[in-house]
């Protein structure tokens, strides 16, 4: 639940990629959650994209106030893909304005942006307990399922609360 109630309460993410040669590249954006997946918006031809139709493997690092013994941190290893389903990214846009009707999802425009999921592989939620800082590990179904469009086994959601 601590996990979930982070990623509810905040709205900005750094989201690492890969560059092709190697070097990575780390942009701090907004995103919007459904349960343990995170999406975002960003330009049809910008570099983030680009790297990530390259290889979609990122990584993801958000950070929140708790209180004692609540998740005050969550870094994920995830895989990123594009969103080409109509429905799917009608649903997101709805969400979107659903949740932050400030926020207007479609800026620099439409057909300029794309909308980007993220699916988490391995979720570490940090914790502060008596002052300390104490990290868990979750993983979250098998990569190749994943990838096939399973969001995450129900089995591994289980163990986060």
């Amino acid at each position: 639940m601590a996990i979930l109630k982070l990623l509810g309460s905040q709205t900005l993410m750094t989201l690492a990629v890969n560059r092709p040669d190697g070097r990575p590249h780390a942009a701090t954006l907004g995103y919007m959650n459904d349960g343990l997946n995170l999406y975002f918006m960003t330009a049809r031809h910008s570099e983030k994209l680009s790297n990530i139709l390259a290889d979609p493997r990122v990584g993801v690092a958000i950070r929140g106030h708790a209180e004692e013994g609540e998740a005050v941190g969550v870094s994920m290893d995830a895989h990123a893909r594009v969103l080409t389903d109509p429905t799917e990214i009608e649903q997101v846009t709805a969400m979107i304005l659903d949740r932050a009707p400030e926020n207007t999802p479609w800026a620099p425009g439409e057909g300029k942006t794309v909308v980007v999921k993220v699916i988490p592989e391995t979720i570490k939620a940090v914790a502060v307990i008596d002052g300390r800082s104490h990290a868990q590990s979750y993983q979250i179904g098998d990569v190749e399922a994943v990838m096939a469009g399973v969001d995450y086994e129900p089995s591994a959601v289980a163990r986060l609360f």
